[in-house]
């Protein structure tokens, strides 16, 4: 038997679709039946990729009992928080306000009209370890509805009204200065951890927006604790379990303070902008240890996370194959690694990796978390072999265990596609083209980017959150942002017109739609979610959650356009939207680390290299692939073709162009520019020296 879950596109979803719980999804057919029998509404927000919701799930939801408590005194409806963001992040902040805690699986209890009077996250079918058990929980909140309906909905109106006054932007007079931003610096300094890398304990979340601004402030100002902090931290997570050791990419946090035994779902958002991290670290650097792993992830992406056929980038891939294992599938025993490996190449993996002892998983301490104990260099002279040799066995090792784990049955993969999460991927993938080299990311790219628009892209309405997927939830900021950034970088990387003109409509309508009064924007369009009252709260994104927030990436594609297009409009809202945000924001130091980028980036903007000439001529192209490759932080590289250009030469530019005819580039600040280059190599050396000091 089914329930109404079984047509549902969310995978989530339907994987409660046999559960004995009448569950109904979010929509009116659901808040019609609570009014018409004055039942309280049981919601679960979840995801798929969400090891506690598949705990939930097993232990209550498909037990008989429980959902006859359920079926007879609720309305229950099941959420998933990736296919509705904008219904997680209310109900978030609501049970958060009862209960001082959040996450997932989210369990809230709400009036007929969707506003919340209890609620909380996970619980236990039956009391244990301080925790009410959900059948006490269920049969309790029952009764207080039936014998105390007005009180419920009393306080559930007085949390809503809060909640509501929360919610309202205001707008500051602050000036915005320097200052602000090296208060985040200095955040992020006292938050690191100098032992293991990264910031905070256990458990050790990647903060990806704190190490880009942390790589911003080294390569504006030369500060070798921002940079030794960022790459410290990214040396740590590439040599810990968090990173996939032989398959590539990240799991999405690690449990413990070193980075050693990771929650092990993957997340596009999450690799996406470690990816642009160690990118950016490698350009930084030059060292060719951010380089691999930077590839790892573009390999782990393409080959697990990526639509290679119609293009487009999936959402996510499952940590366990069943409740029963925890990260089964990406941890050895020695016997596995033996029956696979030559001995001589399991006794380098052993040293390396630390296949040895009692392994890392308190569920079966047989099972080894690969992570890099020992260089590869003391490996050799612990065993008297040349480096060169161990380095060879461990690439033949790693290619064995590879092959090896691809025969084990697989985590599921959410092939949902999310406008935003394909935007930073995209963006990242052109970051990765352009700073490792190769042409692969760059043509994945291109091709998702081009499914994207033309299956989720409404002109003058910009994009539907789903790729593909008509009538789903339209009108949310951070799909609008982040596809625009994406569309900004294929700008850069293509000089085709198209990709600048949906990026600007889309801009357009966030300016037009989004705004908040003091200048900041509304996560959706109008300012609230459409649906029960519930969802008239007002919300502006401006922390790292740990995705971007969409005030910092509104603020920061409104300044790349500003630049590229020469409106002063687009840096006039950029500024606005900073006074709303800003002065407030930044006071929560690391979790406002994109928005602290977006102010530096705003208060001193990057160059801008224009490469003037026809796209088809070979000087044009040597120019312009200097332009995209020579590393300055944020330099935007416009390809200029006046044969295409819907405008004229950007200025200062302009006025140093004379009649030149061959190509040509042009290295400039907001007021001034370098001498026309006709060289590529003259043009890097430019890009990486022009308007700076000497160095000392």
């Amino acid at each position: 038997m089914t329930n109404r879950l079984a047509g549902a596109g969310s995978p989530y979803l339907r994987s409660a679709a046999h559960q004995p719980v009448d569950w109904y999804a979010w929509g009116d057919e659901a808040f019609a039946r609570a009014r018409e029998h004055d039942r309280p509404i049981l919601l679960d927000i979840g995801a798929v990729w969400c090891h506690w919701c598949h705990v939930i799930d097993r232990e209550s939801y498909e037990n008989p009992a429980i959902a006859e408590i359920i079926n007879a005194h609720f309305v229950p409806v099941k959420v998933d928080r990736d296919e509705r963001p904008d219904v997680d992040i209310r109900y978030q902040q609501a049970v958060n306000a009862i209960s001082g805690q959040g996450g997932w699986p989210l369990t809230a209890f709400l009036t007929p009209d969707g506003t919340v009077f209890f609620g909380g996250t996970y619980f236990p079918p039956d009391a244990a370890g301080g925790r009410p058990g959900f059948k006490q929980i269920l049969a309790a909140v029952a009764e207080f509805y039936r014998t105390k309906r007005d009180q419920a909905h009393a306080y559930a109106d007085e949390l809503h009204q809060a909640l509501r006054r929360l919610g309202d932007a205001r707008s500051s007079d602050d000036t915005l200065t320097p200052s602000l931003v090296d208060g985040v610096v200095a955040a992020c300094v006292r938050d690191f951890d100098g032992r293991y890398g990264g910031f905070g304990g256990a458990p050790k979340f990647p903060h990806a927006g704190a190490v880009e601004l942390l790589l911003r402030r080294h390569d504006r100002t030369g500060d070798p604790e921002a940079l030794a902090i960022a790459t410290r931290t990214l040396d740590a997570m590439a040599r810990g379990g968090v990173y996939d050791q032989v398959g590539g990419g990240f799991h999405r946090y690690s449990v413990d303070a070193s980075w050693t035994v990771p929650h092990f779902e993957k997340m596009a958002y999450d690799n996406s902008e470690l990816l642009r991290n160690y990118v950016h670290a490698y350009r930084a650097t030059g060292a060719a240890r951010f380089r691999e792993v930077a590839r790892g992830i573009v390999a782990y992406v393409s080959g697990t996370l990526m639509d290679p056929e119609r293009g487009g980038f999936y959402a996510s891939q499952d940590a366990d194959i069943s409740l029963e294992d925890d990260g089964d599938y990406y941890t050895w025993t020695l016997e596995e690694a033996a029956a696979v490996l030559p001995p001589d190449e399991l006794r380098v993996v052993q040293l390396v990796y630390h296949l040895d002892g009692q392994g890392e998983m308190h569920h079966d301490p047989r099972r080894h978390v690969l992570y890099l104990a020992e260089e590869p260099a003391a490996a050799a002279a612990r065993l008297g072999r040349p480096e060169e040799e161990i380095r060879r066995l461990l690439d033949g090792a790693l290619g064995r265990l590879r092959d090896a784990r691809a025969a084990r049955p697989a985590p599921f993969v959410d092939r949902s596609l999310y406008a935003g999460w394909n935007g930073m991927m995209i963006s990242a993938f052109l970051d990765a083209a352009r700073g490792l080299g190769e042409d692969a990311p760059r043509e994945a790219a291109l091709h998702a980017l081009d499914r994207v628009v033309a299956e989720a892209y409404q002109p003058g309405r910009g994009f539907r959150h789903t790729v593909g997927a008509d009538g789903t939830v339209a009108g949310l900021l951070d799909d609008q942002v982040h596809v625009a950034r994406a569309l900004v970088d294929a700008y850069e990387h293509t000089g085709i017109e198209r990709y600048r003109e949906i990026a600007e409509d889309a801009v357009n309508y966030v300016l037009a739609e989004f705004g908040a009064p003091g200048g900041a924007f509304y996560d959706v369009a109008g300012g609230e979610a459409r649906g029960p009252r519930g969802l008239a709260v007002p919300y502006v994104p401006v922390q790292d959650t740990p995705t971007p927030s969409g005030n910092a990436v509104a603020i920061l594609v409104l300044d790349r356009l500003a630049v590229l297009t020469g409106r002063t409009h687009y840096r006039d809202a950029a500024e606005r939207a900073l006074r709303a945000s800003a002065p407030g924001t930044l006071a929560q130091g690391l979790f406002a680390a994109t928005l602290a980028l977006a102010l530096d980036l705003h208060l001193e903007p990057p160059l801008h290299v224009i490469v003037v000439g026809a796209r088809e001529d070979q000087r044009t192209r040597a120019l312009h692939a200097a332009a995209l490759g020579a590393y300055r932080y944020g330099a935007v590289a416009h390809l200029y073709d006046p044969a295409h250009a819907a405008g004229g030469l950007p200025a200062p530019a302009a006025a140093l162009a004379g009649g030149a005819d061959s190509p040509r580039a042009y290295v400039c600040t907001a007021s001034a520019c370098a001498t026309p280059a006709t060289d590529p190599r003259v043009l890097e050396a430019e890009i990486r020296t022009f308007g700076r000091a000497p160095a000392a």
